[in-house]
């Protein structure tokens, strides 16, 4: 149905959808959005991901090279709702996108494979959301295509992702046959006539409602009982209706139940579809509306001043508190995307930014849609959108009203793992390459520019190959400087593995004044695992007092930033303070933060270390004849294979393998399948390198 709403319409709160659409790569996100903005009425005609016609993959080398690099905010309306969606990119190097999405989003509607299933990035994005509490409905995708299996997809979803499943729709017909879906909620039937799905202009093609087909009554009655069972199992009124004679629960009652398990994360709604035949949308729609969270659904937001808590609820009236999730270069000047929690933000607004501690003054208020925007005259809580003017302000800013502070917490950025040297081939180029690299670290705090202590290389360090390969087409498209760019390099760490007791530091600096002392005592001890960093204090009758204990605490953590292999950072450590002692005059924070940091310095001189390299879960798919092939690379790549799936004449191979001996993999394999074979790969976090493993 298309409701065209003013980009400066006032909507209610509780007609306001804030979503993200969360997937594997190739599971079908960006035709899922440009389906729903074609449904809505948003565009008039479809655009295709194959074609570089789509409205979300906006930048040029998405459009080159078929996938979504950068999240993308839309916007549209449905029934009298506006529904503000973020395409996010299901490329695992591009996971830190994902990550800021979610910190600003209120739901989520996750689109699988009906052939593939759960797939490695769907489940990485999954954990994702459950972090940030976000509430979830699944979309079955790809129902047209051989092998598609609805009944197989819902058990990888309850078998990878644990949530309970609650199946809503049932497919009528399979593969090229799939022309519809029998509404279990209602108890109807949904067909859409457009047989191809090929018309690209005009108004979408609504679905056609009518009774079950006969054929699929049996069926549809089956099912309906057994989702009315797994309802009432997990929600309370609805058990007391079911229980009650007829033993059935109406339709009012089954959705208001639906809703409130998908609120609660306790149930997971599952809708089916072909996004690109343009069959499921406008029932996706309604579900999302129908059981997805407004703004006045979500807990009040938490941010702290001076170190009290405080609360924000999504009230226009109430003090601003806004929140910077992107910031974005275009031709008309710099814009930050934030989600404005409580408050409204108005043009010509000045606002403060308790991280920096400046002031900013709005300049312009957009509603985005992707590359293109629409000028507003205010926003209000429960809105995304864009903002220009702000000169400072970074990805995970806060913007509140300078006589109300409040500092939201950031997003947190990933730790990169893959780095490259980056130089400019003519030398006068320098001071225009680093300010290239500084607008991309300020666009991605993902990526990470640095300069090497001893080769005094400038570093740019990312998520992954293909996370710093579009970096650095960035700077050329861009018109930075023409660059040379090394062979990639992961980022190594450092761990205990046997660590030392009661090491004895004393720091003692005199000069002519007031000098300084600290003496501390320290244990260090593996953590038990690869990553994190634990400090305590066993100090006992007060010999260091509790200022100074943070203060070892802190300079403990400085020392973990060069370990003594290789200068890498160190992880996976505890440190105890057992002991110490203090002068009356010369002690100071300042003295016992240095020696927590030249301490445990020299402990790790003194522990057994361990050289750690970053390793990744890898899916490959490929031919069965080529299956000897592969496994035999990917032991040559000291690959370790964990599982194998056979799905017709095609194998799925699960294996953990050091990320050092992926580049390339790409190439490597289609030369072994005859193009043939597909791989996804994952961080699955950090594991002793060879030459320093310790011995079993």
């Amino acid at each position: 149905m298309r409701t065209e709403l003013h980009p400066n319409s006032v909507i209610p709160l509780a007609a306001v959808r804030n979503l993200g659409i969360l997937a594997h790569v190739d599971a079908g996100k960006t035709t899922v959005t440009e389906r729903i903005l074609f449904a809505t009425g948003t565009i008039h005609k479809r655009g295709e991901v194959h074609d570089g016609t789509t409205v979300t993959d906006f930048d040029p080398q998405e459009r080159d090279r078929g996938i979504t690099i950068f999240a993308a905010a839309v916007s549209c309306a449905w029934h009298g709702h506006r529904v503000n969606l973020i395409d996010t990119p299901g490329h695992v190097d591009f996971a830190d996108e994902v990550e800021r999405s979610l910190r600003v989003l209120d739901g989520a509607i996750a689109v699988f494979d009906a052939v593939a299933g759960v797939e490695p990035q769907s489940e990485s994005v999954w954990r994702q959301a459950d972090r940030h509490g976000v509430p979830r409905i699944a979309f079955v995708n790809k129902l047209d295509r051989a092998g598609a299996d609805l009944d197989r997809a819902v058990e990888s979803i309850r078998d990878r992702l644990h949530p309970a499943p609650l199946v809503v729709q049932l497919p009528i017909g399979t593969e090229d046959g799939f022309t519809g879906v029998v509404d279990l909620v209602r108890m109807r039937a949904l067909v859409w006539a457009d047989a191809g799905g090929t018309a690209m202009t005009g108004p979408a093609a609504a679905p056609v409602a009518g009774p079950v087909p006969e054929e699929l009554r049996a069926e549809a009655e089956r099912r309906r009982h057994a989702l009315e069972e797994a309802v009432a199992a997990l929600h309370p009124a609805a058990l007391e209706e079911f229980c009650a004679p007829p033993g059935r629960l109406s339709s009012a009652t089954l959705a208001g139940a639906l809703r409130d398990l998908t609120l609660t994360g306790e149930g997971v709604v599952v809708l089916c579809g072909s996004a690109y035949r343009n069959r499921g949308v406008e029932p996706l729609l309604d579900a999302a509306v129908a059981y997805l969270p407004s703004p006045l659904d979500v807990p009040a937001v938490r941010g702290t001043h001076q170190g009290a808590e405080q609360w924000r609820s999504a009230d226009p009236e109430g003090p601003l508190a806004a929140l910077a999730f992107k910031v974005t270069a275009t031709a008309t000047g710099r814009l930050t995307h934030v989600r404005v929690y409580s408050g409204t933000i108005e043009k010509g607004d000045t606002v403060w930014d308790p991280a920096t501690r400046r002031t900013e003054r709005v300049a312009r208020i957009l509603r985005v849609m992707a590359g293109r925007h629409q000028p507003l005259d205010r926003a209000v809580a429960g809105d995304i959108v864009a903002v220009g003017g702000l000169k400072s302000a970074r990805p995970g800013a806060t913007l509140c009203a300078p006589d109300a502070p409040l500092l939201l917490e950031p997003p947190v950025a990933a730790e990169p793992v893959v780095s490259v040297a980056i130089e400019a081939r003519r030398r006068t180029d320098t001071g225009r390459l680093a300010q290239a690299l500084a607008r991309l670290a300020e666009e991605d705090p993902s990526l990470v520019v640095r300069t090497d202590a001893e080769t005094g290389q400038t570093v740019l360090s990312g998520m992954g190959e293909l996370h710093l390969e579009v970096a650095v087409e960035k700077i050329r498209r861009d018109g930075g400087p023409e660059v040379t760019v090394g062979r990639p390099r992961v980022a190594l760490r450092e761990t205990v593995a046997r660590g030392v007791t009661g090491f004895v530091h004393r720091h003692v600096h005199q000069t002519g004044g007031a000098g300084q002392f600290a003496h501390v005592v320290l244990d260090v001890e593996p953590l038990g695992h690869e990553d994190g960093f634990a400090f305590r204090s066993a100090v006992v009758g007060g010999r260091v007092p509790q200022e100074y204990v943070r203060a070892v605490e802190a300079g403990c953590r400085d020392a973990l930033a060069e370990g003594p292999l290789g200068g890498h950072p160190v992880t996976g450590l505890r440190v105890t303070l057992t002991d110490g002692s203090t002068h009356v005059k010369d002690s100071s924070d300042t003295a016992f933060r240095t020696a927590g940091r030249l301490g445990l310095r020299e402990a790790l001189r003194a522990c057994a270390m361990t050289l750690l390299e970053p390793v990744a879960e890898v899916t490959v798919t490929v031919p069965e004849d080529a299956v000897g092939g592969v496994l035999g690379d990917l032991a040559a790549r000291r690959g370790r294979v964990t599982g194998s799936v056979t799905r017709g004449d095609t194998a799925v191979l699960t294996a953990t393998v050091p990320l050092a001996e992926l580049f390339g993999y790409a190439t490597r394999l289609r030369g072994r399948t005859q193009g043939r074979g597909t791989f996804t790969s994952r961080p699955s976090g950090h594991a002793p390198t060879p030459a320093t493993a310790p011995a079993h």
